[in-house]
This record gives C-alpha cells, sequence and structure tokens, in this order.
C-alpha cells in the first residue's frame, strides 16, 4: 500500500466512496459525468497549503481509502497548531485489514512533523463502529461538538 496526494483523476474514485453508505447517499451526488462542483473543491483544496487531501492506493494502484488532513494555525497554545482530519473512507471491499488504522498512523505522523499540538475529529454519532474505531486509536471525547448547517 502507497498513500500519496490526490489527484484530479482521483476525485471520482474519492466521491464513490463518500457516498457509499446511509449518510454519504444522502448528501454527495455521485453520478458519471461528477458534478463540477467536486472539481472545484478539489483545486480549492490542492491550492491551499494547509490542506492535504490524500489516497491509499493498492498494489494495483486502485484506491481503496480517502482522509482529508487540514491544518489550523490559531493563536491559542502560544500559537499552535491543530491537524483535522475529515473524510475519512476505506473502500468496502478492503475494510477490516487494518488500512484505517495505516491512514490514522500516517495523518498523525504527518502532523506532529508539521508541529501541530493536537489532532482532532469529528464523527457522526450516527457512526458508532467508527466511533469504536478512534477510541481504540486513542482519540478521547474530550469535547462536545456542535454544528449549524447553513
Amino acid at each position: 500500500m502507497k498513500i500519496r496526494r490526490a489527484k484530479r483523476e482521483d476525485v471520482a474514485d474519492i466521491v464513490a466512496m463518500l457516498a457509499d453508505d446511509q449518510l454519504g447517499q444522502q448528501r454527495e451526488d455521485f453520478r458519471i459525468p461528477l458534478p463540477n462542483a467536486y472539481y472545484i473543491a478539489f483545486e480549492k483544496i490542492k491550492a491551499d497549503p494547509n490542506q492535504e487531501l490524500i489516497v491509499l492506493v493498492d498494489e494495483a494502484n486502485s484506491i481503496v481509502g480517502t482522509l482529508q488532513l487540514s491544518f489550523i494555525p490559531y493563536l491559542t497554545y502560544q500559537g499552535g497548531i491543530r491537524a483535522q482530519i475529515e473524510q475519512v473512507r476505506i473502500h468496502k471491499n478492503h475494510r477490516g485489514k487494518g488500512l484505517g488504522k495505516f491512514l490514522f498512523e500516517w495523518a498523525i505522523h504527518s502532523a506532529r512533523e508539521k508541529g501541530a499540538h493536537v489532532v482532532q475529529l469529528t464523527t457522526d454519532k450516527k457512526r458508532p463502529d467508527a466511533l469504536r474505531f478512534y477510541e481504540n486509536l486513542g482519540f478521547k471525547a474530550s469535547h462536545e461538538g456542535m454544528k449549524h448547517h447553513l
């Protein structure tokens, strides 16, 4: 397995994984051709030095996982950097093989190398398996998150 930055030609495979569960089906618009909004978002992510959209590829160079790692500079913690992990997905045919753990180990290592003092994530309360997975990786539910959808 190899981790690399996502390329424009990877966007459809990434969106397919994002849409391939009950919650993703409600919020993603996966169809071919893929709506242009996804490519516009990809270009914005690619241009932002604080964003890393990565893919995990197998020996056949097929995408089997993805995550986005964001670095958030802020004033607290004496001008610290917070790393945020988002849109974690492992292709359904490759789950249960340790690939998610592999991705997270990469993300935590990358955050440490960039000088982040904390790695954080959110997970939907409707995903109890994901919550257990994150807890097994050492993440703690230390804060209560809130959202206001616009």
